[in-house]
């Protein structure tokens, strides 16, 4: 027996080979401790549903696809950055607002003074917010404390907001995100304190499950990164980094070097980094929230990583400052419509692509035996749709490891 099967809709398993979207028309799905054990057309089902499973559930015509992941969210912070966003349209630009005390440093300051139940309680406004467009998980990066206590409290944060709501958070250390005031015009002598006290203390707490850098003229130089990435190495921790945002510095290549989960934002990117990422496996995520707030006319490769098979995620980036986005659908549009992505592509973006970025496309991101129930129900037509609509949430509930969230 097992414990669920839904019937009587469509199911979108994201499989890379098949029809689009890995579409099952008139599919089944069952589900058994939290994992799919079986998912095809309800034809094939070796005999009647009811005999089948504990409980039966008709999708009543809905699309079934696998649960969202938003996998680069900065969702953790206190304060907001309203008046640089007025700033910047003001005619100021992000670079400048940065090298003059805001941007990233002013949101440490708010953090740093935020108490840890605060903190908690205004990010798991945000969480919900994405948690109701059908996001099950969700990455959250540190980078606003830029020292031990308050990085550490961050991921703190993070894994509460996980273990209280029903989503699967996997945490990311991010000290080499800014400069912070006490180390201004040192910045090789803040990398030692990340590599030597804050990234220890944080694998050492067991509270990051992957290492970030921010590696750009306005925060720091490929070399800088290079030396956090070694530490994250010797400690065993996977790697990533924010790359060629707003300028080729060589991140990508630099992330591929050291076979990086993923390499982040990218508009700069060019053919090498694109060659790089491919050889190495690592994922693009691709930011379009980031490139719509910041007005930024430079796009990413995307025809590149098509030609060469780098796999395309797509995330929010929430952040006060360059991303105050919490909505996964609105990116999913954003992917399509700036980057010229197709929907199909936008979805596995937030689905296969996303669960490869995190480390855990083995368990997450597609419909199959063995992987987590963490599915979506929506009412729509085609999922397509979910691309296509703008301010448009047709989820009509979640499930988390088998379990009705919404």
């Amino acid at each position: 027996m097992w414990d669920d099967i839904w019937i009587g809709g469509d199911i979108a398993t994201m499989a890379r080979d098949g029809p689009p979207y890995g579409a099952i028309r008139g599919g089944a799905l069952a589900v058994a401790d939290g994992t799919i054990a079986w998912v095809g057309p309800a034809a094939d089902l070796p005999g009647p549903p009811g005999g089948l499973a504990a409980r039966v559930h008709d999708a009543s015509g809905q699309w079934i696809t696998p649960g969202l992941i938003d996998c680069h969210t900065h969702l953790v912070y206190g304060g907001n950055r309203a008046r640089e966003f007025e700033m910047r349209l003001e005619g100021a630009s992000y670079e400048a607002i940065a090298r003059a005390g805001g941007g990233i440093a002013s949101t440490v300051g708010a953090t740093r003074a935020a108490r840890e139940d605060d903190l908690f309680a205004v990010s798991e406004t945000r969480l919900a917010a994405l948690a109701a467009e059908g996001v099950t998980t969700v990455e959250i990066k540190s980078g606003y404390g830029l020292d031990v206590e308050t990085e550490l409290k961050q991921l703190r944060v993070a894994r509460r907001l996980g273990e209280t709501h029903g989503v699967t958070v996997r945490t990311t250390f991010l000290g080499a995100h800014a400069l912070p005031p006490e180390f201004a015009e040192r910045p090789d002598d803040y990398i030692d304190f990340v590599c030597s006290e804050s990234l220890p203390a944080a694998a050492q707490a067991g509270l990051a499950d992957a290492v970030d850098a921010f590696c750009e003229s306005i925060a720091f130089s490929p070399g800088q990164a290079a030396r956090v990435f070694d530490k994250a190495t010797a400690l065993g921790l996977p790697v990533k980094l924010h790359a060629d945002q707003l300028s080729d510095l060589g991140g990508a290549a630099l992330a591929a070097g050291y076979g990086a989960l993923s390499a982040d934002h990218l508009e700069y990117t060019g053919a090498s980094g694109v060659l790089a990422m491919a050889a190495a496996g690592t994922v693009a995520v691709l930011l379009p929230g980031a490139f719509y707030t910041l007005r930024e006319t430079q796009l990413p490769p995307v025809e590149l990583f098509r030609e060469h098979g780098v796999p395309i995620a797509v995330a929010t980036d929430s952040n006060p400052g360059s991303a105050p986005v919490t909505s996964i659908l609105l990116m999913l549009n954003m992917a399509c419509t700036l980057f010229r992505m197709t929907p199909e592509e936008a979805l596995a973006g937030a689905t296969r692509n996303a669960a490869r970025a995190l480390g855990i496309g083995e368990t997450h991101g597609v419909l199959a035996p063995g992987m987590a129930a963490d599915l979506c129900l929506w009412d729509i037509a085609e999922p397509a749709e979910l691309a296509y609509r703008i301010g448009f949430n047709p989820l009509v509930r979640s499930i988390k490891k088998g379990i009705s969230s919404v």
